[in-house]
């Protein structure tokens, strides 16, 4: 069991100690991966991003239906975690991030659209090449690794809602939809849609050529479990040679894992990939109620735990990029936990 202790970093540099080449491949989607990312970027150039592909709410939701793409949101965001804390990466991640408002009174076309979204479209539609459009916006915005999408098509969650059982649905509510899953309660039986979707080939080379894969923090059943419901994408992390990370979130009883503790989260990944093995969990202390509980859950799927304060200052449930470079860093320079 490994406790991380926090080094001084001056703002905007890189932590010391840690060879810049190591190759990682963090996989997640929304605020859970950018946290990750904004992390990782303190460490190395090489990162690859495979990020997840169903939302289907606001402007990607919009997007999507209306032009058939991939929702780019996640995507968008990815890109911005990857940006340098330069006045360059600083101004692009905020024109990335800019989401257009009409005046008062007026609903606009381009109400909530941010215009990274609208960018990657664009970038889409003129290449015709999903890869190769992300690979256009990470130069133009000068990002620190490579973005790419976990699937090929744009993908739909499906899952129960636990304890949903009544007259009207025997076997239980089915809730469709990353944007109502996410608020909908404590799911059960969550898979993906169209069951056969093709992963991106980019991805799982990625995944495959990594050194370190890590996996969270993010919504479980949203961002990070679809990883491993997606067959070429699960079949790739369950047979990488590279060591695998799992992060723990912060806030472990949000909407869509209501009721459950930390512990539980580790049954779902043994639950829905009893094959998928894990190296190291990563875990902020305070976020861990029973720690033997925690720790046994963690065995079960292989992994050591590494306890380190990953939070921000005051007890917010947001990971720290600097505290999780350095539990980051520490992790991956240990050859034994």
């Amino acid at each position: 069991m490994y406790t991380g202790i926090l080094p001084i970093i001056p703002a905007g540099g890189r932590l010391p100690g840690l060879e810049t080449g190591i190759r990682v491949t963090a996989l997640g989607g929304g605020h859970g991966l950018s946290a990750s990312l904004s992390a990782l970027r303190l460490l190395t150039s090489n990162i690859t991003a495979v990020v997840t592909v169903a939302d289907d709410g606001g402007s990607s939701g919009r997007l999507r239906e209306e032009l058939g793409v991939l929702p780019p949101g996640d995507l968008r965001m990815a890109l911005s975690a990857l940006c340098d804390d330069t006045d360059w990466g600083r101004t692009w991640r905020d024109v990335m991030q800019h989401r257009f408002a009409s005046k008062e009174g007026v609903t606009g076309s381009l109400d909530n659209h941010a215009l990274g979204n609208l960018l990657i479209v664009t970038l889409w539609e003129l290449l015709g090449d999903t890869v190769a459009g992300l690979r256009w916006a990470g130069a133009l915005l000068g990002a620190r690794g490579e973005v790419l999408p976990m699937a090929s098509v744009p993908l739909t969650i499906e899952g129960r809602l636990k304890a949903s059982v009544d007259a009207l649905h025997p076997q239980g509510r089915v809730i469709t939809g990353q944007a109502r899953l996410a608020k909908a309660g404590e799911l059960e039986h969550v898979r993906l849609l169209p069951v056969d979707a093709p992963a991106c080939a980019e991805s799982v080379a990625a995944i495959h050529a990594a050194d370190w894969v890590v996996l969270g923090p993010g919504s479980w059943y949203t961002s990070v479990l679809p990883h491993l419901l997606l067959p070429q994408l699960r079949t790739a992390l369950c047979t990488t040679k590279a060591k695998r990370l799992l992060t723990m979130n912060l806030d472990v009883d949000d909407q869509e894992a209501e009721g459950m503790d930390a512990a539980d989260h580790l049954h779902v990944i043994s639950r829905y990939a009893p094959e998928f093995g894990v190296d190291v969990v990563l875990a902020d202390p305070s976020s861990i109620g029973d720690v033997n509980k925690f720790t046994e859950a963690a065995a079960m799927i292989g992994a050591e735990v590494a306890f380190c304060k990953v939070g921000t200052p005051g007890g917010t449930p947001i990971h720290d990029p600097l505290r999780l470079a350095a539990a980051y860093r520490d992790i991956f320079g240990e050859t034994s936990i």
